[in-house]
């Protein structure tokens, strides 16, 4: 059970005061009497109208279930709907023409493009590798994956494919930074002479610096679009001693940008869970966090890379970066948390208590008391997710204003990212702009929760188009190339970042590099990796494309208009087989399965998760938002019913846990002789899907999930009755 502390009227979990009280307010000057004053009064004030907010969105809701269901069966007014939206006030007033004022955005941010990594702050280890993947290999990222090639890689050293490796990166380097005569592969030596390269570069403006003797250097630093290319120069190396030039490595500057992740890829139901995640951003902000692990028979610790030091052309010395620019993403304005209860005796709003805890961490950075320095303009970067239209925006622009008093920082010291990820917003998203104009860093278009968001508030309209077919829809195209026209009219470009979503199938670089180039292409100057690997080989695409020249060009268009935004995904004549609704409810519910088991029994919220043919996608909440409101929707009208819905469960149950046969840790959903709360949590997602406000997933997850952590503290007859009592409930409803 957790222990709580009297502070200033609310009850605080005793862990997390302790934590607040030691380690983040002395280093600041604070009192924390006064801090706790503070924090009691913006939850005072800001709760009533958190929940406004959130009884506005189910009103809203009801609103549109009820002009479908009223016009069931006489085809789709488009104009009339999109009035109807406007009456109701789901669409607000388009602002007049303006430009966002943001100041103090770190170059990162707003003149550069290149990856950005998403990474769950619960987990020291992958965010220090996120925040350490400012600098990839790309000969390991190369040999290391599908990226050439698709064969079994062997125990010992491919030199086939090593050779392919060189010569891709030799190719690459051909096309980002040319020589002004022959080929990087055809160079025997780099020297610096006079402060000149040579070999000379076609653009001897690309020559940014070097490390060790100019006549000899140890590394050559070279720019392209903003982004830098380290040439590893070491002829005792394994691969150096066989270049004519003794290249060792092609090392690119990768992940400029990372957000550490509070939300979707996380599991965080409690003080506890809450409490780590605060931790590892407090370490990843003051520099000192270190992750210790096994491998190889030895305990290897990781900590956060130091800058790298070079000399430029002219002989001065300067640093570079060595790690990600880090943005922390809270949780949106749905949940409530127990790590904090108001006078009330209810939960605190947890995305209150993220922005209190998380500015209160980033003043120990933008005051420069750590060790590493993550913003050099002093700024707190926070990307604020599944906000709903503008005044929820206004809202979200509030809460930081009194968070920033509360923390003595300057007004707008806090850097807001926009997820353009739910339909009100995806359709307000200048007013949305608007109304966070002077702080706003970011806008990203969450294609995933967009689409959830999309089925559910449709949910009444008619049964939606298969989830594959959902790719091609128009309102998705329309949804992604206005998220970056409106956000280069409001003037985005050159002051924050325009960004797409995620690559999913980490395992599966080749398609990546196939396909991710058309984010660059399309005017967005970040885009979602799910590793560093991936961040490396991501990089390659912002070198081949000037994704500032492509903005100026977009620029030029108008965006798609919002009839396109607001057509709405219903099958037309749906005439699906058997087989086929057999083959996407087991599609689905495999999907749902194989993610909600670790969310539950392991607390695990972002993992690569096999899919229905063995692929290792990675899944989070949002994934799972589509598949279970999607299976919902089939549902509600009639295209499956329960006994199908039942039938998947079971033969999927028996797919996921044979696909997690050799996890320890794994427990079984498809034995009877065992109530599984997982298998619990996966039916009620979908059997309750229609009800959960706006589809979200995380209502029931947090439930199961505190379920399940109670389990472990209890004998095992008590926690038999807590699984039958929730399957009791799921069979009930």
């Amino acid at each position: 059970m957790t222990e709580y502390i009297e502070r200033a009227g609310l009850r605080v979990a005793t862990p997390l005061a302790r934590f607040i009280e030691a380690d983040i307010l002395p280093p600041l000057g604070l009192d924390a009497g006064a801090f706790w004053d503070g924090a009691a009064a913006i939850f005072d004030e800001l709760t009533p109208r958190n929940r406004a907010l959130l009884t506005r969105r189910d009103s809203l809701q009801a609103s549109i279930d009820t002009w479908h269901m009223e016009r069931s069966g006489n085809g789709h007014d488009a104009a009339g709907y999109e009035a109807f939206l406007h009456a109701i006030g789901y669409l607000a007033p388009e602002p007049d023409p303006f430009s966002v004022t943001t100041t103090g955005v770190d170059d990162e941010i707003a003149l550069r493009a290149g990856p950005q990594l998403v990474v769950p702050a619960l987990n020291a280890r992958f965010a220090l590798n996120a925040a350490n993947a400012r600098w990839g290999s790309l000969y390991d990222a190369l040999y290391g994956t599908d990226a050439l090639s698709d064969a079994a890689k062997t125990d010992g050293y491919d030199a086939a494919l090593g050779a392919r490796v060189v010569a891709a990166a030799g190719a690459f380097l051909d096309q980002a930074v040319p020589l002004a005569d022959g080929s990087h592969r055809a160079v025997r030596e780099w020297r610096v002479t006079g402060g000149a390269l040579y070999p000379a570069l076609a653009n001897p403006g690309q020559f940014a610096g070097y490390r060790g003797d100019p006549a000899a250097p140890a590394a050559i630093l070279l720019s392209n679009h903003g982004l830098h290319i380290e040439l590893v120069l070491d002829r005792s190396h394994p691969i150096g001693r066989t270049d004519p030039a003794g290249l060792a490595d092609v090392v690119l500057e990768a992940a400029l940008t990372t957000i550490i992740d509070l939300e979707d890829s996380v599991a965080a139901v409690d003080a506890e869970d809450k409490l780590l995640g605060y931790t590892n951003w407090l370490g990843l902000m003051r520099g000192d966090l270190t992750a210790a692990f096994d491998k190889a028979g030895g305990t290897i610790t990781r900590t956060m890379a130091p800058d790298r030091r070079w000399t430029d052309p002219a002989g001065a010395s300067f640093e570079l970066p060595g790690r990600s620019v880090m943005f922390v993403r809270n949780v949106g304005h749905l949940m409530t948390t127990p790590a904090v209860l108001l006078p009330d005796g209810g939960e605190a709003p947890e995305g209150i208590l993220d922005a209190i805890v998380t500015v209160l961490i980033g003043a120990h950075d933008v005051n420069g008391l750590g060790q590493r320095r993550n913003s050099r303009t002093g700024a707190i970067y926070i990307v604020k997710p599944k906000m709903h239209g503008p005044d929820e925006c206004a809202f979200a622009e509030d809460l930081f204003s009194r968070v920033e008093d509360l923390v003595r920082l300057p007004r707008n010291t806090v850097k807001i990212g926009v997820m353009d990820e739910e339909r009100r917003t995806s359709a307000n998203l200048a007013a949305c702009i608007h109304a966070v104009k002077d702080r706003i860093a970011f806008i990203n278009t969450g294609f995933l929760d967009r689409t959830g968001d999309e089925i559910h508030t449709s949910m009444q309209a008619g049964p939606m188009v298969r989830k594959a077919a959902m790719k091609e829809s128009r309102w998705i195209a329309a949804y992604e190339a206005r998220n970056v026209a409106i956000g280069l009219a409001c003037g985005l470009s050159g002051r924050g970042q325009i960004g797409k979503g995620m690559w999913a199938a980490p395992d599966r670089m080749a398609d990546m590099m196939a396909q991710k180039i058309g984010h660059p292409m399309s005017g967005a100057n970040t885009a979602w990796v799910p590793s560093p690997t991936a961040a490396t080989l991501h990089a390659m695409h912002y070198h081949a494309i000037d994704v500032f020249d492509r903005q100026r060009a977009i620029a030029a268009d108008p965006p798609p208009p919002l009839a396109d935004l607001l057509d709405i995904p219903v099958a037309p004549q749906p005439d699906w087989s058997r087989e086929e609704i057999a083959a996407e409810l087991d599609n689905n519910v495999q999907g749902i399965l194989g993610y909600v088991v670790r969310w539950i029994d392991q607390g695990v919220g972002c993992s690569k998760v096999p899919d229905i043919h063995d692929i290792g996608l990675m899944e989070d909440r949002a994934t799972l938002r589509i598949s279970a409101q999607h299976i919902a929707n089939w549902l509600t009208h009639g295209v499956c019913d329960q006994s199908d819905f039942d039938d998947a469960v079971m033969r999927m149950a028996a797919r996921v846990d044979a696909q997690n046969a050799g996890d320890p840790a794994y427990r079984p959903m498809a034995d009877p002789a065992r109530a599984s709360l997982a298998l619990a949590a996966a039916r009620a997602l979908v059997l309750e899907g229609s009800a959960q406000p706006n589809g979200y997933t995380e209502p029931l997850l947090h439930h199961y999930r505190a379920l399940a952590k109670r389990q472990h503290t209890l004998a095992p007859e008590s926690a038999m009755i807590d699984g039958d009592q929730a399957n009791d409930r799921i069979t009930a409803a």
